[in-house]
């Protein structure tokens, strides 16, 4: 499945810059969070959007305002039952490419992507 493999490249990615992988995909009555890392001062919510390409639209693109307002929701939830000094930030890391690929994958990392 393109979703799982996408967000096992986003992990590694994020672990090779010295996130610290805290939970993948958190699931609330509101939505899911794909990944919660943290790195430095903050406690970092990200959605992982995974495409063959970007010939039609970015995938960070699909990424919604109503999709933010999800996240958002079960970050607040996540926050209650997980008490921290740490700064929240949303993230969005787009994944091109494919599993069979003799290629990498192409990743791009949208620190602070959006938030409330």
């Amino acid at each position: 499945m393109r979703g799982a493999w996408g967000e096992s490249a986003a992990c590694a990615f994020l672990e090779h810059r010295g996130y610290r992988i805290e939970m993948r995909n958190f699931r609330t009555r509101f939505g899911e969070i794909d990944m919660i890392a943290v790195q430095g001062q903050y406690i970092v919510f990200v959605e992982v959007k995974t495409r063959k390409d970007d010939r039609f639209a970015a995938a960070r693109e699909f990424v919604t305002p109503q999709k933010q307002a999800r996240i958002l929701a079960a970050a607040q939830e996540w926050l209650q039952s997980h008490p921290t000094r740490l700064q929240p930030r949303f993230d969005v890391i787009e994944v091109y490419g494919t599993e069979d690929s003799p290629l990498p994958p192409r990743i791009h990392h949208w620190e602070n992507a959006f938030g409330g």
